[in-house]
């Protein structure tokens, strides 16, 4: 229960007994002054009636006036009977009267009429002294129930100003205490308070507080010194460049690679922002594109000019975090950048670019001689074949075949790595380059028996792309789908308009492939374990690269047992 809630409650309860004080002794009064006015009203007046008429009687002979002040008292008495038995006595005054006044001569009616005024006065002063004992009471009871109402309130009262300003106070004067006690270097000290209320949370506060400064206090200043040149000293002696960011994109350090690379000064760049700095340095401003963003940019590869030549290094954005003593969540403290240097790597993959690219150029020739060599034995003219030796140069007319494509496709992937490949851009319809691509392969889904299903709406727009290459793709995608299928099958080869790109699919009713190799089917050299089919691994990779360059994209949506679609998208001329 909060503090607040608490002193609320206390102080209304408070007001709630002064109130019922109140009401009670207001209750009290009202009783003895009902009491008080009973005898007032009622019976002294009778007393006050009967006086008068005594008075009157006693002067021995009434004169007129007399007598109408007489039957005035009497009337009144009449008016203000209020006792039992006050009614009777009344009457037998006012017979008596009567009889006197007919027979003015008898003192017998005289002394009757002075017993009946004896009678009523004595009653009336039995009355009164009745009355007046039940007023007594009346009094009596208030002071009790005022008394004791007014006890249980003082002791209630007393109770809550003796424990409140000390509930309050009390926590204040530990915590006040305990302060001090940390000004005087005691970080061990503790503040524990029960409850759920703001002292429990100011409680928890302060211990953690503690908690951190007892931390910070035990470690050795000296240790920490001695880790930190540790830690610059093995930094400062790596290879990859390597700088150091604190959660606000200031430069903490940045090491003796880096600033060969970059160029900079130590002295200039130590905790400036990244952002000054990448100002007035290329360098630093292509590390800082993408810090900040969420975006993980890990792979992106920078080419710079280091050792006297030209070097590559692959940036990596490593994010420090850290959980802080008495906190549960982790905290971004900084980040890393590295650039680590895969030149060497890069040198041995043109080595291996070039090396593929000079002996498949090497291997075109032989091979075409081999295809004129086999031309020349089917020619009737150079002699007759038996049906062995035709079986034998239709195999090797085959495998000069397969030789020959894989060829192509390394002279192709070469071609790509090495950003020698020319692409003639124009505007090209459709319709004829995915004519022309199944023209190509539609001998080999005669041989199995697929059925090739096109459609393409009239009135496509062209596309602005390389018609040679184009169709190279569209053909390399319809090839794949055919080996993939199962005979008898059907491939679908569609095209549609998608804003300002044209989509050309190809959908096949193969056995698809498994989730978990689609994020590497565009890859190089790769092919799906377990397929037994032919092929070097480049189709699909060449693929991409042609369809990069030319401004378009190539997806892939595919399920086990239920085929694959490729999605070529170009842009539209």
């Amino acid at each position: 229960m909060k503090i607040k809630t608490k002193l609320a409650i206390a102080t209304g309860f408070l007001f709630f007994l002064i109130s019922l004080l109140s009401v009670l002794a207001i209750r009290q009064v009202n009783r003895l002054a009902e009491d008080t006015k009973n005898i007032l009203v009622a019976n002294y007046i009778s007393l006050d009636y009967a006086r008068n008429m005594y008075k009157l009687i006693d002067n021995g002979t009434l004169a007129a006036e007399d007598i109408s002040r007489f039957e005035k008292y009497l009337r009144l008495q009449k008016a203000n009977v209020t006792e039992i038995g006050e009614q009777e006595l009344t009457d037998d005054l006012s017979k008596h009267y009567l009889a006197w006044r007919r027979d003015v001569n008898n003192p017998l009616h005289i002394q009757n009429i002075r017993a009946d005024l004896n009678n009523i006065m004595k009653l009336n002063m039995d009355a009164i002294q009745r009355k007046s004992s039940t007023a007594e009471k009346t009094a009596e009871s208030s002071t009790w129930w005022i008394s004791g109402t007014s006890a249980v309130c003082f002791l209630i009262g007393f109770t809550l100003i003796f424990n409140l300003p000390g509930y309050i106070a009390n926590p204040i004067s530990d915590l006040t205490e305990s302060i001090k006690q940390i000004a005087a270097k005691n970080y061990a000290q503790r503040v524990y308070f029960k409850g759920h209320d703001e002292f429990a949370t100011l409680a928890k506060s302060f211990n953690t507080m503690a908690e951190k400064l007892e931390e910070y206090n035990n470690s050795n200043l000296a240790s920490l010194m001695m880790e930190k040149k540790r830690v610059e000293t093995l930094v400062g002696n790596l290879h990859d460049p390597v700088i150091g960011l604190d959660e606000h994109n200031r430069i903490l350090f940045i090491n003796d690679a880096a600033l060969a690379i970059s160029g900079l000064k130590k002295d200039a760049v130590i905790n400036r922002k990244a952002k000054e700095v990448a100002l007035h340095n290329d360098l630093v401003r292509s590390l800082l594109q993408h810090l900040g963003t969420g975006e993980n940019k890990n792979a992106d590869t920078l080419t710079i000019y280091a050792d006297h030549k030209e070097s590559y290094f692959e940036k990596q954005l490593i994010p420090i975090s850290i959980v802080p003593t008495g906190e549960t969540e982790s905290k971004e403290i900084g980040a890393f950048i590295i650039l680590r240097n895969i030149t060497a790597h890069k040198e041995l993959d043109f080595a291996k670019t070039n090396f593929i690219a000079t002996v498949s150029h090497e291997f075109k020739t032989p091979i075409a001689s081999m295809k004129m060599s086999l031309q020349l034995l089917d020619n009737e003219r150079t002699g007759n074949l038996n049906d062995e030796q035709k079986s034998l140069v239709s195999g090797i007319r085959e495998d000069a075949e397969r030789l020959l494509r894989t060829t192509g496709e390394l002279l192709n992937i070469t071609q790509v790595e090495t950003g020698n490949t020319q692409l003639k851009y124009e505007p090209c319809a459709v319709a004829p380059i995915i004519a022309d691509a199944a023209a190509t392969t539609r001998k080999l889904a005669e041989q199995k028996g697929i059925v090739l299903k096109i459609a393409v709406p009239e009135g496509l727009p062209d596309i602005l792309a390389d018609r040679e290459k184009t169709t190279w793709i569209i053909s390399n995608l319809i090839s794949n789908a055919i080996r993939y299928s199962y005979e008898s099958g059907a491939i679908a080869v569609t095209a549609e308009q998608a804003g300002q790109y044209i989509q050309v699919s190809i959908a096949d009713t193969g056995m698809g492939i498994d989730q978990k190799y689609q994020g590497r089917i565009f890859d190089k050299y790769f092919r799906v374990p377990g397929t037994e089919k032919e092929g070097t691994g480049l189709g699909l990779a060449i693929s991409k690269e042609f369809i990069t360059a030319l401004g378009g994209t190539i997806a892939l949506k595919s399920a086990l047992g239920e085929g694959s679609t490729f999605t070529v998208s170009l842009p539209v001329a």
